[in-house]
C-alpha cells in the first residue's frame, strides 16, 4: 500500500512541492490506494456562492450547462476549483474505505454520511455524472468519488435535520463563530450580503452579541432580500444598497449612524468589487471581516492604503474549532433561521 502525507502533497501532480489546495491539478485517479486517506462516494457538492455565480453567469443559466463546466473542471484539475474565483464548496458522502493509518484515530468507518469542512478547492474528485442542479441553493447532485486527507477536516451528518439543510450551514461553518469573536455589547455591525446563507447566520449572531444597546445593518442589492431580512428581524435596518458603489454605501451608512460608521463590517458577498464599500462602511480602527471568497486581497489593502484608513481587515478562515456545532446550533436555537434554513434548502 502506497504511503501518503498527512497534508496531501502526495495527490499533488503540479507543481512540484505545493500543497493540494495551490496546486493546479491534482492526481484524482481513485484505484490508487494511500495508507492514510479516507474515500468517499459523492452525494451532493455544495458549490461556494462566489463560484456558483460565475459559473450560472458563464453558463447563461442553463443547468446543463452548469453541469457540464463543473465536470470539465474536475476533469482538468481534478478537483472543484473554479479557475475564476479560485474557490471550492463543500461535499456530501458517504465513507467507502478508511485507510489503515487512520483506523483507531478517526471515528470514522464504512457507511458514516459525512460533510467535509475543507474546500472542494483541495480535495482529489472525480465525477461519473451530474444529476442535477439546483441553482436556487448553490447545490449540484453527483456519482463520483472525493479522497479525505489525513488532516482533512468533517462532520458527520446530524440526525435532527435534513441533509442538505446541514450541508448549507456546514458550507459557510466558519463565518458566524468569526463574528461571535468579533462583534461586542453595544456595536454596530454593517453586514454586506446579509440575506444569503452565511449573511443570515452573521446577522443573527451579530444580533446577539451586540445587545439591546447595538446595531446591526443589512445590506443587499435585490428587493427579494431585503423584503426577506425584514421579515425575519435579525437586522435593525434592511438597506438597499449596491456593494460595489462604495461612495452611495459610504453615505447612505454615513446618514443611518450619524457619521459614526460601523464598529465591525462583515462582507459576504458573491460578487467581486465590493471591498471599497466594505472599507469605507467601517469606523477608523474598526474591523472589517472578509468572508466572501469573491475578496481580492490586493484591491483591500491598497484600496485601503489609498484612503488612509486604518481598518483591522481580516480574511475570512473557513476554520475555527468547533465551527461545525456551532453553526449547527444556531438552526437549533432559533426557529426563524432553522424555518428559514430549511424553506430554502430541504
Amino acid at each position: 500500500m502506497l504511503t501518503g502525507c498527512p497534508f496531501g502533497s502526495h495527490r499533488v501532480v503540479e507543481p512540484a512541492g505545493a500543497l493540494p489546495q495551490t496546486a493546479t491539478r491534482l492526481d484524482n485517479d481513485m484505484g490508487k490506494v494511500y495508507d492514510n486517506e479516507t474515500r468517499v462516494s459523492i452525494g451532493t457538492l455544495n458549490i461556494d456562492s462566489a463560484s456558483f455565480k460565475q459559473i450560472e453567469d458563464e453558463a447563461g443559466g442553463n443547468e446543463a450547462r452548469i453541469g457540464e463546466i463543473i465536470r470539465d473542471t474536475v476533469s482538468r484539475f481534478g478537483k472543484q476549483q473554479n479557475p475564476v474565483t479560485g474557490s471550492g464548496g463543500v461535499l456530501i458522502g458517504r465513507v467507502e474505505s478508511v485507510g489503515p493509518e487512520l483506523e483507531g484515530k478517526a471515528d470514522l468507518k464504512p457507511g458514516d454520511e459525512i460533510v467535509s469542512l475543507v474546500s472542494l478547492s483541495l480535495t482529489p474528485l472525480a465525477i461519473s455524472e451530474v444529476l442535477g442542479v439546483r441553482k436556487d441553493t448553490d447545490q449540484v447532485d453527483v456519482r463520483g468519488m472525493a479522497i479525505l486527507f489525513a488532516r482533512t477536516v468533517y462532520a458527520k451528518l446530524p440526525p435532527d435535520m435534513p441533509r442538505n439543510v446541514a450541508l448549507a450551514v456546514l458550507d459557510v461553518a466558519g463565518a458566524a463563530p468569526q463574528v461571535a469573536k468579533l462583534v461586542k455589547e453595544g456595536d454596530t455591525v454593517c453586514i454586506l450580503g446579509a440575506a444569503g446563507k452565511s449573511g443570515t447566520l452573521c446577522a443573527y449572531q451579530a444580533r446577539k452579541n451586540a445587545g439591546d444597546s447595538g446595531r446591526v445593518i443589512g445590506v443587499s442589492s435585490s428587493e427579494a432580500n431585503i423584503r426577506r431580512m425584514k421579515e425575519i428581524g435579525f437586522c435593525h435596518e434592511a438597506l438597499q444598497a449596491d456593494a460595489t458603489k462604495p461612495l452611495d454605501l459610504y453615505q447612505r451608512i454615513r446618514s443611518l449612524t450619524g457619521g459614526a460608521m460601523a464598529d465591525v463590517t462583515v462582507n459576504c458577498v458573491n460578487i467581486p468589487g465590493s471591498e471599497m464599500a466594505s472599507i469605507l462602511a467601517t469606523k477608523d480602527n474598526g474591523v472589517v471581516y472578509f468572508f466572501g471568497m469573491a475578496t481580492s486581497f490586493t484591491r483591500a489593502a491598497l484600496g485601503a492604503e489609498g484612503i488612509g484608513h486604518d481598518a483591522t481587515m481580516i480574511i475570512g478562515n473557513g476554520y475555527t474549532k468547533g465551527h461545525a456545532e456551532f453553526s449547527l446550533n444556531l438552526l437549533r436555537e432559533s426557529p426563524e433561521l432553522r424555518g428559514l434554513f430549511e424553506a430554502t434548502y430541504a
